[in-house]
């Protein structure tokens, strides 16, 4: 099945839908997006430059297969992303004011890095049910805050 993003003319994902592989195969038995934008202006009557296809199985510029050549627009696309059609990517919602765009992972960072690692001994207290020690971003400090759950 092919997926395709409804996008506003302010580049909101409003919507994702799944139309058959067969749509998108030109005569050549070849993807063609275009094909799948014209199929879904005729069914829902929205433009085709507003249908933008996605890839289920691409998420932060990588495909689940492993094979990079596969991903597809940096993430699959969901209500709410926005599209940035510069770069080709689905962008998830920014998780906090300071957070900016990492082109190349297609995903947000922080300005003071990736997450901390926790200490072996921490891990070792976490289980599959309660995570007794975590990192929480802190917006007012800019930086990772240790959250002791035993507290």
């Amino acid at each position: 099945m092919a997926h395709f993003a409804k996008i506003s003319e302010e580049n909101q994902v409003l919507s994702v839908h799944v139309v058959s592989n067969k749509t998108i195969l030109d005569e050549n038995g070849e993807e063609s997006e275009s094909l799948g934008q014209t199929y879904l202006e005729k069914t829902h009557g929205w433009p085709t430059h507003l249908w933008i296809q996605t890839s289920y199985n691409t998420k932060a510029n990588t495909h689940s297969s492993g094979d990079i050549s596969k991903a597809l627009r940096g993430n699959y696309a969901g209500i709410g992303y926005e599209w940035d059609d510069v770069n080709q990517i689905f962008w998830q919602p920014q998780p906090y004011p300071s957070w900016v765009k990492n082109v190349s992972s297609a995903g947000w960072i922080s300005p003071s890095g990736a997450e901390p690692t926790l200490t072996a001994e921490q891990e070792s207290q976490n289980n599959a049910f309660t995570n007794l020690w975590f990192y929480e971003w802190n917006e007012s400090t800019k930086g990772w805050d240790l959250i002791d759950g035993k507290s």
